[in-house]
């Protein structure tokens, strides 16, 4: 399977957030694959928007050649050559960032925001709450004008010292994000006199963005956790024979490797020998050990069971299915999902707009409720934190973030927020049949036999003796369901487009179909009515004779998966009507259709019938998902509003065209999904419904005079972390 990535829709990647990491991700510009890349490190890199302010500081930079940003990481790779290196650091650090010089085998590990600045937030804290008391027991004393503003200011310098240096570089370029909301609103309460609330305030905002921010780490690490899993070494085959422990990242593809029972398997390949059960749910979702023998595909990830394995290498530690899906994911976060945008532009409009009445308020409220000039400024301060779109704007991605975790923990890969939002809506899906309904391989399900003087046993050891010498897919059906001798065969003759022919105990033997038989001068009426039901069941038979009679019919079919029906009565549960889409003829698909439970199954198609197909179920019933594995799916998987391929066995065409991927090819995760999207969305306008309700509940008591600044900053962050942790509870959403 390749890189999953995912072209049909382009969204809107721009920056959009204010707060301190209201979007978790990264576009990523394409640098020359021959560059040495200088890393650096900028701790207070959080969102989309501070990465707008890196890049457009940099715009002007000449020789800057391009930008890689990692915001899960908070690192930034700049393609440039080391004397331009010094001005685009400048350029950074006047934009209010440090960047650190990172060392090449740090690159990937993130750092948790302000822990090593957590001593200054608890002496912050304890300086504005000695502020606080001195202003308390002695408000008028001049130890107080003088003390409690030394305390004041030096609570607001520990803890607001990044909040200024951003807030200042927001104001010179005429942004107004948090930073600039709250250097403007702590300042101006120190300067009216206000010095132990601005020194609270500040003290305050600071612990919350810390909690804010390592919550949020939270969401973003949750698919990054993953790498966990796999581990760094490997035992591999010498060309002498011998076993030797190597890193797992410098293991040549081909290699043979040796995973022993109970050891985490490092890298994907093909079992070469040895039996064991392996756990594949890191990878798939899967709740049961799979079996694998020699010829079984295992991923990096999974866990080995009770026998040991040697595994052939098929790809290279940065390129396993699971470094692929971590990879999938993260691109997935870049794309802005409906609501999201809708927030991202109120808020670009609700900003500047609160900013306004802010000014209105402090130059207003003197001439028209006679309050005094400070008062007025305290209060149009007040709004000023209130106004932050902090826990608006954060409410969104965070709650996608971790809804697309959850779906990759349970083997859903989702090509982006727009998708995972979107499935809440299918109100139909198509179903390719084969390999998504059914298993993709023939069984014998049938055998009946004719009247002749010939034992059962015999009958069908000869069946399976034949069968057995066969290539064609339906001997090979029947040879795995039927016993046989491994004897010699006797003047063999494949019957190309008939069946096969051989001399065994004395007896001339056919085994084929239909034609062979009528052709032969061996079928009858009764035959032929026999025949007509298995093929109205959508079986394919063939038959056994002597040279003159028909001894057994054997049907074989490709059978439907076990979770199909409970899959398709699940769907049927959520509103959303099922249509069966196969190039197999009508009779076999409306035998297959009724036995998984499927509203309406549409024969004999072409890819571009299955296009229409998909365009007609869209008119009549609104928002539709197509399902499918094979390369004449991918039409259709384009075409749906939601493409949904079975990417465990499904084609690189087919992966390429979907917009979700099914790891499993388990079709009830297409209901999960369902449930997933339905849930996210409820989360999304629950934030949104909190975020702006407590808002505007603050706003109109900072207007009256009922809010201080402390609840300002309580309602500006309180409902910031509401959000967060809300949108956190996808997290923990159970299959």
């Amino acid at each position: 399977m390749q890189q999953l990535s995912n072209s049909k829709h382009e969204q809107d990647t721009g920056p959009a957030c204010d707060g301190p990491c209201e979007v978790m991700t990264s576009r990523i510009e394409t640098t020359h694959p021959d560059a040495s890349l200088a890393v650096f490190r900028i701790p207070t890199m959080d969102c989309a928007s501070e990465e707008s302010e890196i890049r457009l500081a940099l715009a002007g930079i000449p020789g800057v050649r391009g930008l890689r940003f990692q915001l899960t990481a908070r690192t930034l790779h700049i393609d440039a050559p080391a004397d331009v290196l010094p001005s685009a650091l400048g350029a950074i650090r006047s934009a209010g960032f440090d960047p650190q010089p990172v060392a090449p085998r740090e690159q990937d590990v993130g750092h948790a925001p302000m822990t090593e600045g957590l001593w200054r937030l608890g002496a912050s804290l304890l300086l504005a709450i000695a502020a606080e008391l001195l202003a308390f027991f002695a408000p008028e004393t001049a130890v107080y004008k003088g003390a409690g503003m030394a305390l004041a200011a030096s609570a607001i310098w520990l803890a607001g010292f990044s909040t200024y240096r951003k807030g200042f570089a927001a104001l010179r370029q005429g942004r107004l994000n948090i930073s600039a909301l709250m250097t403007v609103a702590v300042t101006g309460a120190f300067l009216i006199g206000q010095w132990p609330e601005a020194a609270m305030v500040m003290a305050l905002y600071a612990i919350a963005e810390l909690i804010e921010a390592r919550a949020v780490d939270r969401a973003r690490n949750a698919i990054k956790s993953l790498l966990d899993l796999t581990p760094d070494t490997a035992e591999v085959q010498q060309p002498d024979g011998e076993w030797k422990v190597m890193s797992a990242a410098g293991v040549a593809l081909q290699a043979i490797v040796r995973v022993k029972p109970g050891a985490r398997i490092a890298l994907d390949g093909v079992v070469t020998a040895g039996y064991s059960a392996v756990n594949q749910a890191p990878v798939t979702g899967e709740s049961m050990p799979v079996d694998k023998v020699a010829g079984d595909t295992v991923f990096a990830g999974t866990i080995n069971g009770t026998g040991a394995l040697e595994v052939r290498v098929t790809a290279a530690a940065s390129n396993t299915t699971l470094a692929r899906i971590i990879r999938a994911v993260e691109q997935a976060q870049s794309s802005r999902a409906p609501t999201q945008q809708f927030v991202d532009k109120f808020a670009a409009v609700y900003t500047p707009a609160v900013f306004a009445l802010a000014v209105a308020v402090a130059l207003l409220t003197p001439w028209l409720m006679g309050v005094s000039w400070t008062e007025a400024l305290y209060k149009a301060l007040v709004l000023l934190v209130i106004a932050c779109p902090c826990a608006l704007v954060i409410a969104t991605p965070v709650t996608v973030v971790s809804g697309l975790a959850s779906a990759a923990r349970r083997g859903i890969l989702i090509k982006g927020g727009v998708h995972l939002e979107g499935a809440h809506a299918i109100r139909a899906i198509a179903l390719d049949k084969t390999g998504t309904i059914t298993e993709g391989k023939p069984r014998l399900v049938a055998n009946e036999m004719l009247t002749s003087p010939i034992p059962q046993a015999q009958v069908l050891r000869w069946a399976g003796d034949l069968a057995a010498h066969s290539d064609h897919p339906v001997s090979k059906a029947i040879a795995l369901g039927l016993p046989h001798s491994n004897g010699q065969l006797k003047q063999f003759t494949a019957l190309p487009g008939r069946g096969v022919q051989a001399r065994t105990d004395g007896q001339t033997l056919i085994l084929g179909n239909h034609r062979l038989i009528e052709e032969r001068g061996l079928c009858s009426p009764a035959i032929e009515a026999r025949l007509a039901e298995h093929e109205a069941q959508g079986r394919t038979t063939a038959l056994l004779a002597m040279d003159t009679q028909v001894l057994a019919i054997f049907a074989v079919a490709d059978t439907i998966k076990d979770s199909s029906r409970e899959a398709l009565a699940d769907l049927h549960a959520l509103g959303v009507r099922s249509v069966m889409l196969t190039g197999d003829n009508q009779a076999t698909a409306q035998s297959i259709a009724g036995q998984a439970g499927i509203d309406d199954a549409r024969g004999n198609l072409l890819p571009e019938d299955k296009l229409a197909a998909i365009e007609e179920l869209r008119s009549r019933f609104g928002t539709t998902a197509m399902t499918g594995d094979g390369i004449n799916d991918a039409p259709a998987l384009a075409r749906a509003d939601i493409g949904i391929a079975m990417g465990a066995a499904g084609t690189d065409t087919a992966v390429e065209a979907a917009d979700v991927v099914i790891m499993n090819d388990d079709l009830r995760r297409i209901p999960e999904l369902i449930r997933l999207s339905r849930r996210t969305r409820a989360v999304l306008w629950q934030n949104i419904v909190l975020a702006l309700g407590i808002k505007s509940v603050f706003l109109v008591l900072s207007v009256l005079g009922g809010a201080t600044m402390w609840m300002a900053v309580f309602a500006d962050m309180g409902a910031s972390l509401i959000v967060v942790f809300n949108g956190l509870r996808l997290l923990k959403t159970k299959p």
